[in-house]
């Protein structure tokens, strides 16, 4: 069975080739990968979503974009 590093490290790999196309370009660990794959996305406004379940201050959703 894998240690949990390995599969964190298998994990982000495999996230790269979804987002990418492509095998990561470099050969890292996987918390430095997920790094690199969070650096490279865009960033993202919130807005507050409500909930009759949890205080309105607890949740954060992404904004629709103007594009959808």
């Amino acid at each position: 069975m894998k240690n949990r590093d390995q599969r964190i490290q298998d994990e982000a790999a495999a996230l790269w080739r979804e987002l990418f196309g492509e095998p990561p370009p470099i050969r890292a660990d996987g918390p430095t990968m997920l790094d690199a794959i969070t650096r490279s996305l865009p960033q993202r406004d919130y807005d507050r979503l409500a909930s009759p379940h949890l205080r309105p201050a607890q949740i954060d959703r992404p904004r629709a974009s103007a594009n959808s």
